[in-house]
């Protein structure tokens, strides 16, 4: 018994131009002419369809033949899935002309007539006092602010540098260590840390708020007490880490004995 396949009305082939580096994939149906099939192309490829030239690959990319019957329908050529139809263009544009925005004229528009047009996302946070336009909103994420940074300020400013000290991050089991800095991001000091200190080391490159700078006696930390090219501690790699004042509690603890000396 003779099988005979019936080829699939539609054909998804991807879509090159001599124009550009990019391609696309379409799907187009086989019952389209040339001709037809080049005025969608316009479309994609901006290239005039009376300008191009078409040609054929298949899916290994290797030239299957042209398609210049402008009057023949697509499925008579050996058209299948995943094959490209590459555009050459004869209108004398250049290669990546469409792709240089730079020469795109762009439209600007002021602040000032930005500010009087009344359909825009701007006039409609006003109306609606959402996000920067609502004061009282503001005026409290400024309190709250305000007050973590002189809670922060005040559980920092019972941690010295050199101390002993017990980490506990949250998720994770303590850790002991020594630290070694105190500061915060943005304008203002801890006062526990030395002028001289400020002047090698700087300030956080964090989030704002205080910091502390924690040597642990394992490596259990992510840095070597530095961050971002900027130092502001010495110690080994992966022994460094900054955390949150909260999270740390300065007391007598002695680094803990593993017995790795022991037989």
């Amino acid at each position: 018994m003779e099988v005979t396949g019936i080829s699939a009305p539609v054909v998804s082939v991807f879509i090159s131009s001599s124009l550009s580096t990019f391609r696309s994939k379409k799907r187009y149906s086989r019952s389209l002419t040339i001709a037809e099939l080049k005025c969608k192309l316009e479309l994609i490829v901006g290239t005039p369809a009376s300008c191009m030239e078409l040609e054929l690959y298949g899916a290994d990319d290797k030239l299957y033949t042209k398609l210049d019957q402008e009057d023949a329908l697509l499925g008579s050529y050996p058209v299948d899935d995943d094959c490209r139809i590459h555009v050459i263009d004869h209108s004398g544009t250049r290669l990546g002309e469409y792709e240089d925005v730079s020469k795109v004229e762009k439209f600007e528009l002021s602040k000032e007539a930005y500010d009087q047009k009344q359909n825009t996302l701007r006039s409609f946070l006003k109306r609606s006092k959402i996000g920067p336009y609502n004061e009282q909103q503001r005026e409290q994420q400024e309190v709250e602010a305000a007050q973590r940074l002189a809670e922060e300020k005040a559980q920092a400013s019972a941690i010295s540098v050199g101390s002993r000290c017990e980490v506990h991050p949250q998720g994770q089991t303590p850790r002991r260590g020594t630290v070694m800095y105190v500061g915060m991001t943005g304008s203002g000091l801890c006062p526990q840390v030395s002028l001289s200190f400020l002047s090698w080391a700087g300030l956080t490159d964090f989030k704002p708020g205080y910091w502390i700078g924690i040597r642990y006696d394992e490596p259990l930390g992510k840095n070597d007490g530095s961050v971002n090219g900027r130092r502001y501690f010495e110690c080994q790699a992966k022994y460094g880490a900054f955390v949150k004042p909260s999270a740390v509690t300065v007391g007598d603890f002695p680094e803990e004995d593993y017995g790795l000396d022991e037989m």
